[in-house]
């Protein structure tokens, strides 16, 4: 921990800026631009490539009727572009253009701006960006990205345990195994039809649209499920092949005989028969294609080091699922192992699962630099946040699971009587009288429970008079000191399994959020901090004596150093257009003694322009707009806007 608390330090004080959810850089026509002449397309350039849907854009004229608009695609083949043709002869007025994409991680990307045709009209479409998301449609597919997560650590992790951890006895894991697999596969079916309705922000009952289920099924995300399904198949034969059936030796009439030896040849041979390379390497791709469906649709297809973020994410999602999943085949263990656990198998656990926290913290440290960027996106973004609370969470489970390796170092040193080798099963006759039987005939105290199998059933000849520890539950086998130490692994390891079902629920929250990255390049396209506004489009109101308060938009184009247009428009009260005798714009760069730079404005009949004004240098300017309200009022204010290169 204290290495990836150095690491995190050292990687994040060098973090620069990148994204993960598409963040808008630019529409054409700007934000509030007004045009002499009507644009015959409308074009969107995000940070990282997105995908589109027939309904991206919806265009509003001035009166909020939609326009009928083109194809929806990319512009000159840039996957990061967003493109739709207008038809010929747009009126004059305020345009509304709303959009919704679906970012490179699967989330799916909305906003909305205006452009005007001659000048801006009096009253304007609602700006609105279509639904964010249905409520219904939101909390379901969250809940089966939850269970996708979870089946996936159960069906890995199980797998995992058995090649890697060698019970005794597997047959019990059959059972984790097979919930993995079918839940895996339901959740997978529920996120692969909740698709369209979660990326068109509509209700569960869109789902049933074929023509919507039709494009999912070609889209990315939806291929990537596909592949997980078809994945499923050879893991379920691969499920049943490492399970097999029960290595525990059995006698001839199916009672569980005494296990062999330690030392025994035959008894490692039995127990833990050797994989085929051919097995453990078709596991090993089976583990890799599942995690891939799930990198490949999730933050680490996106924004910088894309094959190194893919790398680290498979790591992460398999190195989990050992974890994890491996808790849950571990407290099956227990539980099914009576009189006690077999020590060697929860040794091998504790060692591989060591060497899976050890990726996890890795990659994890990894993960964290490239989703946050800056050490103010660590509180100051929901991302930050949930992460913070994760690596808390994640503190925790450590912790427990040093309990838990406490426990599994003592295990061994529990008194374990001497077994004898196993004997073959002999009938004896029991006298008539029920003497005792010969010696080493099922006597008493030397069966399952003190007696034998009974004493008297099977013809009284016991289990070969060894049973499980040679002298019963009451014998030295399973002594208190012995049964102490299987409670307290047992619990522990269930208080871990708990506590990672929580880190799984924070994970899925957190896939689903916009990285901390994402978040500064999407404030720095909107309105950056410390209430310095975009140089594009600014709104300012002002004061109109006992009649209320106006409003006057501004805006710059391109709003960068150099040369820039400029057009004003003055609203009343009441948010229709106002006429005003005079209205005077200069920008000042206190920093470094420049200004007051005058805009020569126009009065271009309902709107106020200048053909040009010139920002020489970047930084942050004040830009005051004095409004001329009758021939002896007026009103100036001022504010800061930021103008980059």
């Amino acid at each position: 921990m204290l290495l990836g608390a150095v690491l995190v330090l050292l990687l994040l004080g060098g973090a620069g800026p990148a994204s993960a959810h598409a963040a808008l850089n630019s529409t054409d026509p700007g934000d509030g631009a007004v045009l002499q002449r009507a644009p015959g397309h409308v074009t969107l350039t995000f940070s990282e490539s997105v995908g589109l849907r027939d309904d991206s854009f919806r265009v509003l004229d001035p009166g909020g009727h939609r326009v009928r608009t083109g194809v929806t695609g990319h512009a000159e083949g840039r996957s990061d572009t967003a493109r739709v043709a207008l038809p010929g002869g747009l009126g004059e007025g305020t345009y509304t253009v709303a959009w919704r994409v679906v970012s490179a991680d699967s989330h799916p990307v909305s906003g909305a701006f205006t452009f005007s045709v001659g000048k801006p009209s009096q009253t304007t479409a609602p700006v609105d960006t279509g639904p964010t998301e249905d409520p219904l449609t939101a909390t379901l597919h969250k809940l089966a990205r939850y269970l996708a997560y979870l089946s996936a650590a159960l069906l890995i992790g199980t797998a995992a345990f058995v090649a890697l951890c060698r019970p005794p006895d597997p047959a019990p894991l059959r059972r984790p195994l097979v919930a993995g697999w079918w839940i895996l596969l339901a959740a997978t079916v529920a996120l692969l039809v909740l698709r369209a309705p979660y990326e068109a922000g509509t209700g569960p009952s869109s789902a049933l649209d074929a023509d919507a289920l039709a494009d999912t099924l070609t889209a990315r995300p939806g291929v990537l499920l596909l592949i997980r399904l078809a994945l499923l198949a050879p893991a379920a034969l691969f499920a049943v092949r490492v399970s097999g059936k029960s290595r525990m030796p059995r006698g001839s009439h199916g009672s569980r005989q005494a296990p062999e030896p330690c030392g025994s040849p035959e008894s490692r041979a039995d127990r833990h028969p050797p994989h085929s390379p051919l097995v453990a390497a078709a596991g090993v791709a089976l583990a890799v294609g599942l995690a891939l469906t799930w990198a490949a649709a999730e933050h680490a297809s996106a924004g910088i080091q894309v094959p190194v973020a893919m790398t680290s994410s498979v790591l992460h999602l398999l190195a989990t699922a050992v974890w994890l999943g491996g808790l849950v085949a571990l407290l099956t263990t227990l539980r099914a192992s009576r009189p006690a656990p077999d020590a060697a198998t929860v040794v091998r656990f504790s060692r591989t699962a060591f060497a899976a926290v050890t990726v996890l913290v890795v990659t994890g440290v990894y993960q964290s630099w490239r989703g946050l960027g800056s050490w103010e996106a660590l509180t100051g973004s929901t991302y930050g946040r949930l992460l913070l609370a994760k690596v808390v969470l994640v503190a925790v489970l450590l912790a427990v699971a040093a309990v838990s390796r406490r426990w599994t170092a003592a295990l061994p040193t529990a008194p374990v009587a001497v077994r004898e080798p196993d004997r073959a099963h002999e009938r004896v006759p029991q006298p008539a009288g029920g003497g005792p039987p010969p010696e080493g005939t099922g006597a008493t105290g030397t069966g399952d429970t003190g007696t034998g199998d009974s004493g008297t059933g099977d013809s009284g000849t016991g289990d070969s008079g060894t049973g499980d520890s040679g002298t019963g539950d009451s014998g030295t086998g399973d002594t208190g000191t012995e049964a102490a130490l299987r409670r307290g692994l047992y619990r522990s390891v269930l208080v871990e399994a708990v506590v990672a079902a929580v880190v799984l629920g924070v994970t899925t929250v957190l896939t689903a959020t916009p990285p901390g990255r994402s978040a500064e390049e999407t404030a720095r396209t909107a309105v950056p901090a410390g209430g310095v506004l975009p140089a594009s489009v600014t709104t300012i109101p002002f004061e109109i004596g006992t009649t209320g308060r106006g409003t006057v938009q501004i805006t710059l184009d391109p709003g960068r150093t150099g040369d820039n247009a400029v057009q004003a428009v003055v609203f009343g009260p009441d948010g229709s257009l106002a006429a005003v005798p005079e209205l005077r714009l200069s920008f000042t760069l206190p920093d470094q003694d420049v200004g007051p730079i005058e805009a020569d404005l126009v009065d271009r009949g309902g709107y106020w322009s200048a053909n040009t004004v010139t920002l020489p240098l970047p930084g942050t300017w004040t830009m005051k707009a004095t409004v001329r309200v009758s021939e002896i009022d007026q009103v100036s204010e001022t504010r800061r806007i930021r103008v980059e290169r």
